[in-house]
């Protein structure tokens, strides 16, 4: 198995309680292999239920990339959140660490 650090680098930020992860694949083989299994439905379930609204994945095919927006992530947002990181940076390294299949 690979992960997504094999394939890409993740960048995250925030807006209000959405946490934003842009996902950047390293090639266009990687990114084809990413769109196929990074979906949606896998990266809202990786990180558990805490996404209170639609969550939403858009393709940048033109940047070999893809974003999410998982709302609620962040617990209220910078201002109203109790958690350690109210941006969301850390939570980067927790997409890194998702497993995806090594395409054989």
């Amino acid at each position: 198995m690979i992960t997504v650090d094999d394939l890409a680098d993740v960048r995250t930020g925030d807006k209000g309680d959405t946490l934003i992860l842009a996902v950047i694949a390293r090639d266009r083989r990687a990114y084809d292999h990413l769109v196929e299994s990074l979906t949606l439905d896998r990266v809202v379930a990786h990180f558990g239920n805490r996404t209170t609204r639609s969550p939403r994945r858009t393709l940048q095919e033109n940047l070999t990339a893809m974003v999410f927006e998982l709302p609620g992530q962040l617990g209220g947002g910078v201002t109203g959140s109790a958690e350690l990181d109210g941006h969301g940076k850390t939570l980067s390294y927790h997409l890194l660490g998702l497993a995806v299949s090594n395409g054989n």
